[in-house]
């Protein structure tokens, strides 16, 4: 299962990387790469919940094999795009079908691990799957920079031998595929496609429109007000895709809680640190990568430790506990931000990365060990989606904080070295959107003299530090959530009552 969703892991992050080498080859305009982009993550939200639920109609391991064939093909036809005038919309609908793949693979693969470890044991797989796992995140950018040294076609052929890998490992494991022969809830399935799609859309392209436009608000709003009625919908449906009673089990409704404040913080810390890395230290794309590989020296341990606690004493304690942990860390980090050194950096990225190890594993283990009657894949679902829409906020809101702030900020030191305030104003933005695009590393040399160029980097990480403070807010968020968790804990005896209560719901009258 780990060698199946890595792919998923690296693909969010080892595009961004090749993303001037596909532009000069294929001809692709900004906003068309950065559709390749976000047609990957717009996909994977929109899918994720009907993902998890026909894992549970059709068996997890069943479903598994098919997302990664999906995932894998479409990853071979994204590496094998045509030249010319169809480049653009080919490699952005594969882009999307990689995505669906994913959707369907990552949930099933999450439930064949929750299935076949006992809730005993259950902490310390997860540990190790989340905790290698998402690692693997942050070996995207270096294994993205070698690759495309080679060709930037790389990138989407390198799943193809992991594929591999993933499909002998689990035919020669025997692991059973269980089955639970239901109807899907294909009007739910529309209806959260459109609204998440509509919503997450509305978000990525906020930067791109601007929070003024109607079309940004249109799609958020009525995103939203499509999941309200999907919700409304769920609740009168015999066959619901999502079963909205698990929200009513207190320890679960806590769990996604803790998770969409935290996911705040840890998904968007690999785009923004990875372009504080190249602007504000000068680093390269590879440099960068082991920059977040930082992240990684406290998230490994602190995931292995956060999933003996969930196993020894329950999910309550490892949250209060990394929550806490993670907002002093990044609060920390964001005070030294400007210090543009690693060495006055590193204990406090190390802290950050620790808290968020501690409560991740517990946190999403303890929702699914509340699946009702054994739904691994419909809770999985629902906790993948909780992380992807809150990932979407957060990269949203504090993408255009760090805009903002750095074009203020970089305003005035133009205007310092003489610059007209319109004309200091116009470059700065010009700057700073080519330091936030698909190609952060060496832009916007051209736009400032050599040397202003020292007195921008410090504006930029000055801009960064209301980013990392948002991120400790978010987390300062989730240990208040955390609180509220009833502190009790999931067992084999509890587990099978419920399995049986449910088979015994849905016995014909």
């Amino acid at each position: 299962m780990l060698f199946a969703v890595s792919m998923t892991f690296i693909d969010q992050t080892i595009v961004s990387i090749a993303a001037p080498s596909i532009i000069r080859e294929l001809g692709l305009s900004s906003s068309g790469m950065q559709w390749v982009v976000n047609a990957y993550l717009l996909s994977l939200a929109a899918f994720f919940a009907l993902g998890g639920r026909i894992a549970d109609i059709l068996g997890h391991r069943r479903i598994m094999l098919v997302g990664t064939l999906v995932f894998v093909g479409a990853s071979v036809m994204c590496g094998a795009v045509p030249t010319g005038s169809a480049a653009e919309a080919w490699l952005i609908g594969f882009r999307a079908v990689q995505g669906f793949g994913a959707a369907l693979m990552f949930p099933a693969a999450l439930a064949v691990v929750v299935e076949v470890f006992p809730v005993e044991r259950r902490g310390q797989a997860l540990a190790l799957f989340f905790g290698v796992a998402g690692g693997l995140t942050a070996l995207g950018p270096i294994l993205g920079g070698w690759l495309t040294s080679w060709t930037w076609r790389a990138i989407f052929w390198v799943n193809v031998p992991v594929a591999v890998i993933a499909v002998v490992l689990t035919l020669r494991a025997r692991i059973r595929n269980t089955p639970r022969p239901e109807p899907i809830d294909w009007p739910g399935a529309v209806l959260v496609a459109i609204g998440m799609g509509l919503s997450v859309l509305g978000l990525q392209q906020a930067s791109v429109w601007g929070w003024d436009s109607a079309a940004t608000w249109l799609c958020i709003i009525g995103g939203l007000v499509v999941l309200v009625l999907f919700v409304l919908a769920e609740l009168r449906s015999r066959d619901p895709l999502i079963t909205m009673q698990v929200f009513k089990d207190r320890a679960f409704a806590v769990d996604n809680a803790v998770l969409f404040f935290s996911m705040m913080a840890f998904v968007p810390v690999f785009f923004f640190a990875s372009v504080y890395a190249q602007v504000a230290l000068g680093y390269n794309a590879n440099q960068a990568g082991l920059y977040l590989l930082i992240f990684f020296a406290g998230f490994a341990p602190g995931s292995q430790v956060g999933g003996r606690i969930l196993d020894k004493q329950g999910a309550r304690p490892a949250m209060v506990l990394g929550t806490a942990l993670g907002a002093v860390g990044f609060a920390l980090w964001a005070v030294k931000i400007t210090d543009l050194s690693l060495g006055a950096q590193w204990p406090y990225i190390v802290l950050a990365g620790a808290g968020i190890g501690l409560l991740l594993t517990p946190a999403s283990t303890d929702a699914v060990n509340r699946a009702i009657g054994r739904s691994y894949g419909e809770v999985t679902g629902i906790t993948q989606t909780v992380r992807n829409y809150s990932a979407s906020v957060s990269l949203a809101v504090l993408g255009t904080v760090l805009l903002h702030t750095a074009a203020d900020r970089i305003t005035e030191t133009l205007q310092g070295l003489g610059l007209p305030a319109a004309l200091a104003r116009s470059t700065a933005e010009q700057i700073t959107h080519s330091f936030t695009g698909t190609a952060a590393s060496g832009a916007g040399r051209t736009q400032a003299s050599a040397a202003a160029l020292d007195a921008i980097r410090a504006d930029f990480a000055e801009a960064n530090r209301p980013v990392l403070i948002g991120m400790a807010a978010a987390l300062g968020a989730a240990f208040l959530c955390a609180l509220l968790h009833p502190g009790t804990r999931v067992t084999e005896e509890s587990e099978r009552a419920a399995s049986a209560l449910r088979d015994a719901s849905a016995a014909p009258e």
